[in-house]
């Protein structure tokens, strides 16, 4: 099955691409690879489950949220290409985890990106990955996620 297709089944609307807040672009493709900027979980502009994760925010609002990054990369992604099946492998995603001192599960906040990966591309979703915390991220997002993926 298509990731288009495996989208429509899952029930997934990706947005407009988000316009970026800085200076940066939001897909760079190098020959047969598209490196994605940092995608934060914004809902019609507003952020999901905002703060510290192991404060504000509980570990299942992380997954969720992590989740929400990848459906937002998802649309960057098919606004370069045009279309989603042009994605050949998910080479690797980092997970930046905005949470509190002493949180350690940031790895099972990066597995609601990766499951959702998975659940699009299939096999060619499984990649390698970084899930790190940080002390603070931009607009007080709870996650961001990065990727790399060969077309």
């Amino acid at each position: 099955m298509s990731a288009e297709a495996r989208i429509e089944e899952l029930g997934i609307r990706l947005p407009a691409m988000s316009v970026p807040a800085a200076m940066y672009i939001p897909v760079k493709q190098v020959g047969n690879m598209l490196f994605v900027s940092g995608q934060i979980p914004t809902v019609d502009g507003k952020m999901l489950h905002p703060g510290h994760v192991g404060e504000e925010v509980t570990l299942e609002e992380a997954q969720e949220a992590a989740r929400t990054c990848v459906i937002n990369m998802l649309a960057a992604v098919r606004f370069y290409l045009g279309d989603l099946d042009k994605v050949k492998n998910v080479v690797k995603i980092q997970a930046f985890v905005s949470s509190r001192t002493g949180f350690m599960d940031q790895h099972l906040v990066a597995n609601g990106a990766s499951q959702l990966l998975y659940d699009v591309f299939g096999e060619a979703g499984r990649h390698a990955r970084t899930a790190c915390g940080v002390n603070q991220l931009p607009l007080n997002a709870p996650v961001e996620v990065e990727a790399i993926f060969e077309i």
